[in-house]
């Protein structure tokens, strides 16, 4: 299995930045498109950005957009979510994925029950309050 472990969450004040990492285990990430969901409680999740396998693609949900930015070094096997201007709002469990569907390498649609069927990784915990 592709599993992804994500790190680099905490409790910050509205306004400040976070940045996650999420880190491949036993498998190299190159060849896949990564996506970040969160998942506040009570809530469904949500994807929030996907980032090609080249990092020459990324998208944004509407919440994050322009705020957020999600890159990647491949050398480093690593994918990052950088977090600006944070709100309360944005308090959720965070969580990476590989896109599994072919092709691998590019960002796909995804629906709910594309969400739920992913292999998210344990999640880090991003609190944004005052």
């Amino acid at each position: 299995q592709l599993q992804l472990v994500e790190s680099g969450g905490g409790l910050v004040q509205p306004g400040e930045s976070l940045k996650l990492s999420c880190a491949a285990s036993g498998f190299t990430l190159e060849g896949y498109a990564i996506v970040w969901s969160r998942q506040a409680p009570g809530k469904e999740r949500e994807v929030v950005s996907c980032i090609s396998n080249s990092g020459g693609y990324q998208s944004y949900s509407d919440s994050v957009k322009g705020r957020f930015t999600i890159s990647r070094d491949n050398a480093k096997n690593t994918v990052y979510l950088q977090m600006n201007s944070l709100r309360p709002e944005d308090t959720a469990n965070y969580y990476c994925a590989a896109e599994t569907r072919a092709p691998t390498s590019l960002c796909g649609d995804y629906p709910r029950r594309i969400l739920n069927g992913m292999n998210w990784g344990k999640g880090t915990l991003v609190t944004i309050s005052s």
